[in-house]
């Protein structure tokens, strides 16, 4: 067991408050050690990243958040400062995505976080912290999707990969990593006036999410993609089940456009496709730690910096709006360190 800190320490945060009467507001405050729930390890946070879920945890989203005020923020990376574990040593970076960090556990959008030990991955030694928060949740999902789509056999060879929502924090990560490893993307959009941001990325064609819409009743679309990340759900996600190539698959790890899905069951008997479901919350910490190691090594994405935008907590109640407006294009960098 390792020693902690002598005293208590103040560190600023995001807060979320809601009053008697439901109504919410947001604000900066100062707070100190003893606000933060018991666990494991005391991490002194570097870097954080704005994600869909931290702007519902923001409006008060009852699935997300029960309980204020609150600190969002389902990404943290850091330095140990306290361990009440073996595993974790004083002064390690470390790596929090997921489980309840920023739900209803004080996350990521203050300067400290405490957390049990499992939660935290070490930072891969080929991947900064500021890096790692540069992808965050929404590129780990996006080597999440990749991951399962390989192990089902997917590969470059096997013709295009649909990116649905491609202009969001998840889709740009995905556009990168696939166009990087040689694969032919088509990025769906309802944005179309980013198709240079997404060429850029290194998307071989943009499609206007109307082009994936199919009224026609059919149970199967042409043929056409060998695989898909879909960040969108609803009728985007039926388009692309119908129109995998036989053996193809999806990964499902959005919801954007909606939470049901109406398809037939042809698609799967007849060309023998999969629908993935990609969780990045719950994922067991050994499988976090494999991925993030993918992430900074043959995985690693190029062009990061051009899709990421840094701000510090003073921007992150305008960059919360702008999120759920839909007006939001690549990656929220936070820097929480003391400036």
């Amino acid at each position: 067991m390792d020693g902690g800190l002598d005293s208590v320490s103040s560190y600023r945060a995001f807060r979320v408050h809601r009053s008697e009467q439901g109504s919410l507001a947001r604000s900066i405050e100062e707070l100190d050690d003893r606000d933060l729930p018991a666990g494991e390890l005391l991490v002194e946070v570097h870097y954080s990243s704005l994600n869909f879920k931290d702007a519902l945890s923001a409006t008060g989203h009852p699935g997300v958040t029960r309980h204020f005020p609150h600190t969002p923020g389902i990404d943290a990376a850091g330095v140990v400062i306290e361990s009440e574990t073996s595993s974790v040593q004083l002064g390690e970076e470390v790596i929090a995505i997921g489980f309840d960090l920023g739900m209803n556990t004080p996350g990521g959008f203050g300067q400290r976080v405490r957390i049990p030990s499992h939660w935290a991955v070490p930072r891969p030694a080929d991947l900064s912290l500021e890096e790692s928060m540069a992808l965050g949740t929404a590129g780990f999902t996006a080597a999440a999707c990749l991951d399962k789509l390989e192990v089902q056999g997917m590969r470059p060879s096997d013709g295009p990969v649909l990116v649905t929502g491609a202009t969001g924090g998840v889709g740009s990560v995905a556009v990168g990593l696939l166009s990087g490893l040689g694969y032919e993307v088509y990025a769906s959009t309802g944005k179309p006036e980013q198709s240079d941001y997404l060429r850029r990325l290194g998307a071989s064609r943009v499609l206007d999410r109307n082009e994936l819409a199919d009224d026609s009743g059919r149970p199967l679309g042409r043929e056409t993609w060998a695989g898909c990340v879909d960040t969108v759900g609803g009728s985007t996600l039926a388009s692309a089940i119908k129109s995998l190539r036989y053996g193809g698959s999806v990964a499902c790890c959005g919801l954007v456009g909606g939470t049901s899905v109406s398809t037939s069951v042809f698609p799967f008997l007849l060309r023998h496709v999969n629908l993935l479901g990609v969780d990045s919350a719950e994922m067991p910490e050994g499988e976090k730690k494999r991925i993030w190691n993918r992430l900074a090594d043959e995985w690693r994405v190029g062009g990061v910096e051009m899709i990421t935008r840094s701000l510090r907590l003073e921007g992150l109640s305008e960059a919360i709006d702008q999120i759920l407006a839909g007006r939001m294009v690549g990656r929220r960098l936070i820097d929480l360190r003391s400036s």
